[in-house]
């Protein structure tokens, strides 16, 4: 990562730090800062801060209680008016969220092609409306202008203004001033490095050389050669590319525990070092150092023109009032660009044209029962199992140790509510999809509507949810955050209303396909309770759905149940069709891929690649919720899930670990990405073995570290500025055949952001994708040979009061029109091997390979 920021000083200065989201030490600093970045610890998170010395008059947020009493004529604004250019990238909303606390007021941002050199123009120079310019990082190079957009053009010309470049815009700023962009020796991305600096007073007390107890995390592939460098440009920092160290394993051997400790707020100070130059005290002996720097990771470009922009300190408390309102109402008139897409006001909430339904939730309980009568599956299997469990839903927290998970939701066709929502995508003859597609509503009765929705699936279930009218008092006391409403999955072409390009390959199945619950069964696996819950419209007869359930439940003859199950379960089967799962590419051909997902890393292009394959297998008739029972059983998991879709031909036995994203009815929102994964061994010393293994792997340490800035950037987007954080990075967590590593990300959703688009704007899941996550996509898009449908998508629910819960669609077996299918794969970083890659995406598919084998 790289800063560079520039001095509205008669010496205008760029400071630049290129592909550092650094960790440092404490230190005293002054009033005046910009604080970017996050980055993490055993004990939360480490702010990074970088000062840019504004005009003098600009402060952040963070000012002392006694200049309140200054007065009035002699204070400065409270806030600081940014434009951040994005870059396409996913990292930006990170920057968002900091410059938003510190600020005092939120940058606009916009993509690099978004406005014309016009806009930029009247904003800057004939509205006033911006102090200071801050230019994201993005995927590829500085040289191509697709990547960059107006970027350069900004950096040439509007010297007169502050500018932070971070990435892409510190290769930029080399670039703009005749600089050669080459590749780095090796691609460094989510990697530890020592970094030594010049010692100038830019860097006071932080460490500097080998051995110094001071790293940063690094993302780059491109570099600026410091051999090329211009007179204009001079380095100050430097890495070693060589050295690299595991993140954890820093931390246990105590080296840098300054350099982590989120308590202390360090910073990385970028302080105005005009004075030094004009009095000749700035040293230069920098230069005779350079050949033994291998990494630039700092430079200053010192361009000596006069500012002609004066000062905008303030005089009476009208023109302060005035200039106060002024960032509000840009904010409004250029539109909330979280979601970093023009227009973006359609993501939030707007009811004044939905028609509202009132809804009923009547509810019973039943202390310490679920295990009376026989748990979770003996439920399921009695009230909803008859006619092969069609058109029926469980989300099953079959794996609730260590606290995991603690609630299942199960149900079927059932209540005046009830109905069947299947959504598939549009055609074009170009092999490119837009958002809009077909719509089939199907009800209790047997009735169909048909619908083309041109704004896409998750408008529509937008405005569903909006619809719904709730009294909060109906379901206090009750634990959990689902009381009915929509349960299913999203496909992961959904991708296209969440800012894709296209979709170049078609989905088998439906690209979305919920109920609308009416009636539910819940389980409390903490305290082995049972709830069943009735939904219904206002002023209408209550359902006899509750007192049928409750006389089914009391009469449940668990023991009996039980045994004849695990007999039908456990009988020996006979296999008519011996084949195996055929994968989508032969090993050489995923081989293949993955050195090309290498090779677009090496180049800047990415530096996360999560690719992924389908495996296939024709089936005949197969029990299908014996299939999911088996592999519950086998293979248990805290977001496990059955859906059975009867006209689809569909049936879904999910057996995830992962979680999407939660948002709980206290508006707190909850990513839990996995990334690593490694075998259980045969025996206890070999498990701990593996699990140290991958608890310690800078590969897979990189990979997760990577997909925590992602989704922390895609929750920066839809929570409250300040509230994104990390409470877990990199926890080890077992399940049946395989160790994992999860990080969790939480944050507080802003009050205008509907539940809806909190999906919209993470979806699909990051450790699906890769990072940039756009980009990534794209890249996925062309290497893939086939559409991954319900994988890589999403299983869960969406409540009538807005609370939704999501898991990543993966060891999944989709069943669909006489064919099992399972997708698999892995992340690739500059760091994969690829035919061990091809290993892992073989051990991710075996658990539920064997379950289909077994039943098959």
């Amino acid at each position: 990562m790289a800063l560079c920021s520039s001095s509205t000083s008669p010496e205008l200065k760029c400071c630049c730090f290129d592909n550092l989201r650094g960790k440092n030490p404490s230190f005293n600093q002054p009033n005046q800062f910009l604080r970017i970045g996050d980055c993490y610890s055993n004990k939360g998170r480490v702010q990074v801060q970088a000062s840019s010395q504004l005009s003098g008059h600009l402060e952040g947020s963070f000012m002392e209680k006694k200049r309140l009493q200054e007065p009035l004529s002699h204070r400065k604004l409270e806030f600081v008016r940014t434009l951040l250019i994005d870059n396409y990238d996913s990292y930006t909303y990170n920057i968002y969220q900091e410059l938003s606390t510190i600020n005092g007021v939120p940058p606009v941002v916009v993509r690099n092609d978004e406005w014309t050199w016009r806009d930029i123009c009247r904003y800057l120079y004939e509205e006033n409306a911006f102090d200071n310019i801050v230019i994201s990082p993005g995927p590829g190079s500085p040289a191509c202008p697709e990547d960059i957009g107006i970027c350069l053009r900004v950096l040439l010309e509007c010297w007169d203004v502050p500018i932070l470049g971070v990435c892409l815009g510190h290769q930029a700023l080399g670039y703009v001033h005749g600089a050669d962009i080459v590749h780095a020796p090796e691609p460094v991305h989510g990697r530890l490095s020592e970094i030594e600096h010049n010692g100038d007073r830019l860097f006071h007390d932080i460490p500097s050389g080998q051995n110094s107890g001071f790293k940063v995390v690094r993302y780059h592939s491109l570099i600026i050669d410091a051999d090329s460098l211009p007179k204009e440009l001079i380095p100050i920092a430097w890495s070693n590319s060589a050295d690299g160290f595991s993140y954890l394993g820093t931390l246990q051997s105590g080296e840098i525990p300054d350099a982590y400790e989120s308590q202390s707020r360090q910073k990385i100070l970028l302080s105005d070092i005009s004075t030094q130059i004009k009095n000749g005290s700035y040293r230069h002996s920098i230069y005779s150092n350079r050949m033994r720097r291998e990494v630039l990771m700092g430079a200053e470009s010192l361009l000596l023109r006069e500012i002609t922009r004066t000062s905008r300190s303030v005089n009476n408390s009208d023109e302060l009032g005035r200039e106060a309102l002024r960032p509000r109402q840009l904010f409004c008139d250029l539109g909330d660009r979280r979601f970093g897409i023009q227009h973006s006001r359609r993501f939030e909430i707007q009811r004044s044209s939905i028609g509202v339904k009132c809804l009923k939730l009547t509810w019973r309980k039943f202390d310490h029962l679920a295990s009376t009568v026989g748990g979770a599956r003996n439920i399921f299997c009695e009230l909803f199992g008859n006619n092969k469990a069609e058109n029926t839903f469980w989300l099953d927290s079959s794996s609730t140790e260590k606290g995991r998970a603690r609630f299942s939701f199960m149900g079927g066709k059932g209540g005046s509510l009830w109905k069947q929502v299947t959504f598939r995508l549009s055609d074009q003859s170009d092999v490119k999809f837009t958002s809009g597609g077909h719509l089939l509503i199907e009800d209790a009765e047997g009735s169909i509507e048909r619908a083309y929705l041109e704004e896409g699936f998750f408008d529509f279930l937008d405005k569903e949810l909006l619809s719904f009218h709730h009294e909060k008092k109906d379901y206090e006391g009750l634990p959990f955050d689902f009381y009915g409403g929509y349960i299913g999955y999203i496909g992961y072409n959904l991708k296209v209303e969440c800012g894709a390009a296209s979709n170049h390959h078609k989905s088998r199945t439906p690209d979305a396909c919920f109920f609308f619950a009416d009636n539910v069964v819940v389980i409390d696996h903490l305290y082995d309770d049972v709830y069943i819950l009735s939904l219904n419209e206002e002023n209408t007869p209550m359902s006899t759905w509750l007192d049928a359930t409750e006389q089914k439940l009391i009469g449940l003859r668990a023991s009996s149940t039980r045994q004849l199950e695990e007999q039908n379960l456990h009988a020996p089967t006979v296999s008519r069709n011996k084949s195996a799962f055929i994968s989508e590419v032969s090993r050489g051909d995923y081989v293949n891929n993955v050195e090309n997902c290498l090779k677009y890393i090496k180049d800047g292009e990415s530096y996360e690649l999560c690719l992924t394959t389908q495996l296939r297998k024709r089936i005949g008739e197969i029990d299908s919720l014996g299939l999911y029972l088996h592999l519950r059983e086998k293979n248990p998991a805290p977001y496990a899930a059955w859906l059975s879709f009867s006209k689809e031909d569909l049936c879904i036995c999910c057996s995830s670990p992962e979680r999407f994203l939660r948002l709980d009815k206290n508006d707190l929102l909850e990513a839990k990405p996995i990334k690593g994964t490694i075998a259980r061994g045969s025996t206890p010393e070999e498990d701990e073995q593996l699990k140290l293994q991958l608890q310690y792997s800078e590969k897979d340490q990189a990979e997760n570290l990577m997909i925590v800035d992602l989704l922390r950037n895609d929750l920066g987007r839809v929570c409250e500025p300040g509230s994104v954080h990390v409470p877990n990075l990199m926890n080890v967590e077992s399940y049946a055949t395989v160790h994992t590593m999860v990080s969790t990300i939480c944050g507080k959703k802003h009050s205008n952001v509907s539940a809806v688009n909190c999906v919209r704007a993470a979806f699909p899941g990051g450790s699906m994708t890769g990072a940039p996550k756009l980009r990534s996509m794209e890249i996925l898009e062309s290497i893939e040979s086939c559409s991954r449908g319900i994988y890589s998508g999403s299983i869960g629910y969406f409540s009538y009061n807005r609370t939704f819960d999501l898991n990543i669609v993966i060891r999944t077996v989709v069943i669909h029109e006489g064919e099992a299918s399972i997708g698999a794969g892995g992340a690739i970083v500059a760091l994969s091997n690829p035919e061990d890659e091809y290993e892992e995406m073989i051990l991710k598919s075996s658990a539920p390979a064997k379950a289909v084998m077994y039943f098959d």
